[in-house]
């Protein structure tokens, strides 16, 4: 990013980029438990939770390339150690240890509901004094509020298919 573009920003880049750098962490974590949550996923409505979870898992991707593109606008940098992913992690990383369906899709939600916190406190932190990473922030808030919705509405109707 050019001088101007970072001059937006201010003084408040250093936080900015430690925000980023955090989000960024909780994106590759939320896509690597997605994806490998889709592969061992167990029990009824099994084939929809992975389609799901695929999809939801090429959103994180995206989601952490777009933040990494903004640390790199910033004259950051990403963290390229995946050991710094746990260091740096507002949500963590909740293994699906155990691949019914129902905890699967309690765990995605959880992490949901944390990321949707997260981009919730960024953009109230941000706010105008950097529109640029305040609309990245609302951008990925959408689809994560999304991301609930849907894991919430395959949670319902297991509970439903269950009860019968």
């Amino acid at each position: 990013m050019g001088t101007k573009g970072r001059e937006i920003v201010g003084e408040n880049i250093e936080r900015v980029l430690e925000l980023l750098n955090k989000a960024f962490a909780d994106e590759w974590l939320a896509y690597y438990q997605y994806w490998i949550g889709s592969k061992i996923v167990e029990g009824p409505m099994k084939d929809a939770v992975m389609a799901e979870l695929l999809q939801h898992a090429a959103d994180e991707l995206r989601h952490a390339d777009m933040v990494a593109g903004r640390i790199i606008q910033l004259g950051g940098k990403p963290l390229a150690n995946p050991k710094l992913w746990f260091e740096w992690t507002n949500c963590g990383y909740d293994a699906p240890d155990d691949p019914f369906v129902r905890n699967v899709l309690e765990q995605n939600i959880s992490g949901e509901q944390c990321a949707i916190t997260t981009y919730n406190s960024i953009i109230e932190e941000i706010g105008m004094k950097d529109p640029i990473t305040f609309n990245l922030a609302v951008q990925i808030m959408q689809d994560e509020v999304e991301h609930e919705e849907d894991l919430q509405s395959l949670l319902e109707d297991l509970g439903l298919f269950l009860r019968k």
